[in-house]
Parts: C-alpha cells; structure tokens; sequence
C-alpha cells in the first residue's frame, strides 16, 4: 500500500541530522519510514528485538537502533548508534515535520462547492479543506469537517457532527455522528520537568464497505498507517490507537480499545469493553469475550476471554475453581 504525505516536510542531510557521527553518504533525508516501508535514501528506526525479522529485510539507507540491535540490520544500512532510539526519532521527526506534533487547525476550511464535489450532498454547516476529493453518490451530514488532502470514496456515507483529517477511505464506506479520524495520537517521550512530543506523519487507511459507529476515535499513524479493513464494523466509542492494523470482515463491538501498533488479523470478533495492549499480533478467525484484557500474542482460531486473556477452556476451570473457593 502506498505511503502518502500529509504532512510538510523540511528535507535535511543526514550529516546535519546527526552531527556527532560520520556518514558514508550525506544524503539528502527527505522521510522517515517504518523498517518495512524504508527505501534507499530514507532513515528508519529499529527499537525492539520482537522486530528483527522485518528489520534484516529493510531497505533503509539509515537506520537508528542500539549497539544490541544492530547486529540484525543489513550490511548496507548505516546503523545510526543511540541510547533511546524514540527519543532521537521523536528529536528528528520535530526537525523533518515541524508541524506534526500538535494538530494545528485547518485555516483553509470553506463551505463545499458543488462544481467542485458533483454528485455530491451536503448538510447544513460542512466544511472543507483544500484538496479534498469526495466521490460521486456520497452523502455528508451536518457540522461535518473534512481537512485538507483528506479522500473519501464514492457512496460513502458521512454522518454530522463528524472531524475528518489525514484519511483515506475507499468506495461504500459509513461513518456514522460524532467520530473524530485522523487525529494526532498519544506519544511522548518522558523528559525531566517536560515532555517531547512525539510527531505522526501516517494517516489513516479504511478499506472499502467497513462501517465506524457513532463516537469512534482512530488515530492516525506515528510512521505509517492505522488501517480498517474491508467490510469490518466498529461498534459505538471504539478507540483505534497509531499504528493499528484491523483486518477484513472484523465485528468489534463498543467501548474496545487497541493500544498503538497492535495487528489484527480477519475475521476476529471482538466482545464490548475489550481492551488489547500494544505491539500485539491478533490472529485470523479470532474471537475475545467482553470485557477481556488481552497481554500477549493470539494464534489464529483461538477463543479467549477473561483478564488477562486466556483460552475459554482455561477460563471455566478457573472459574469453576474460583466458586469452590467461595
């Protein structure tokens, strides 16, 4: 899947970047991509040896990792040897994209033209940004926002009350009232008496005929996407944090929440007030109780519920374990 740009970017030498070091090459770094996405001339990071696999493919002409994890890039990356590999991302993302640390409103915002969105209808009091595609048969509700760049497929269904930005949705696609998509998410670095933010460049992916409940919240990506599969239903108040993968033909039901950079397979089902921790792998035919708190990895076709997450089959010995103690 294609990578787009939302954001401004200030592209700078690599030397200029990291100006205690020695390069090879001073390249002129135009974007910061995630290890599978990187191509020649582009820098990536490297903070976590659950990565390795994907990190000993990398194109990335640079990379910023550890003294311990070097070991797993490819020879012809230059490994860039830091401390705190998010905290250096986070100080270069500030100087390559200065602008993606804080949601800064949308200036541009007009009310639709319909020369320019044919086919298109609108309620009362929309808004929209430069750029912004819209396809024919759609319909967008009332006190809507859609920002600039932002895309939107044919016979898509938007609802009121709806915030659009750094989002690309395909054809036969509802969003129903009050969801926010786009947004900045949660990341910071943890520094003595302030916080470096952390920018997020990605955006958001919804494949075509999904459908996002009242009240959603989806994150963009920090480095990359936060995707919707195809013909995949969030129920009302779900929260998507940056980075997560949903996959196709998924039922998630109200009040989940995904932790950032979690992946989900198909044909998962997910009860209400679920919570799934980050950097997770979810598996295909997956299905979790309601109220479950899942910690670790999921294999495909496993059923589990409780806190944390356990096999239904380990969950009622538990339990039943637990009523003799009563």
């Amino acid at each position: 899947m294609k990578i787009i740009n939302f954001f401004e970017n200030k592209p700078v030498k690599i030397n200029k970047l990291f100006q205690n070091k020695t390069f090879k090459n001073n390249i002129l770094i135009k974007n910061i991509k995630s290890l599978n996405n990187a191509k020649k001339n582009d820098l990536t990071f490297f903070d976590s040896i659950k990565y390795k696999s994907i990190a000993s493919k990398t194109k990335a002409s640079f990379c910023i990792t550890t003294k311990k994890l070097e070991l797993f890039l490819p020879h012809k990356t230059e490994k860039i040897i830091v401390q705190n590999v998010l905290y250096e991302l986070a100080s270069i993302l500030k100087k390559i994209y200065p602008f993606a640390d804080i949601d800064y409103p949308d200036l541009s915002l007009t009310p639709p033209s319909k020369i320019k969105h044919p086919g298109v209808k609108f309620g009362n009091n929309v808004l929209i940004g430069k750029k912004v595609k819209i396809g024919k048969n759609s319909i967008i509700g009332s006190n809507t926002i859609i920002e600039k760049n932002v895309s939107i497929g044919k016979n898509c269904i938007i609802g009121s009350g709806v915030i659009l930005k750094n989002l690309i949705m395909e054809d036969f696609v509802v969003i129903q009232d009050d969801c926010k998509i786009g947004q900045k998410g949660f990341g910071f670095i943890p520094i003595k008496n302030k916080n470096l933010k952390f920018p997020h460049i990605g955006h958001v992916y919804i494949d075509s005929y999904s459908e996002v409940a009242s009240g959603c919240t989806i994150d963009r990506g920090s480095i990359g996407i936060t995707k919707i599969g195809k013909n995949t239903y969030l129920d009302n108040q779900v929260h998507v944090a940056h980075n997560v993968h949903i996959g196709d033909n998924c039922m998630i039901a109200g009040q989940v929440g995904f932790a950032g950079s979690s992946s989900i397979g198909n044909n998962v089902s997910i009860g209400g007030q679920a919570g799934v921790s980050g950097h997770l792998k979810i598996g295909n035919n997956v299905k979790i109780g309601g109220g479950s708190g899942v910690v670790k990895d999921i294999q495909d076709n496993q059923i589990v519920m409780g806190y944390p997450a356990v096999s239904l089959k380990d969950f009622l010995k538990n339990k039943k374990k637990w009523m003799k103690l009563k």
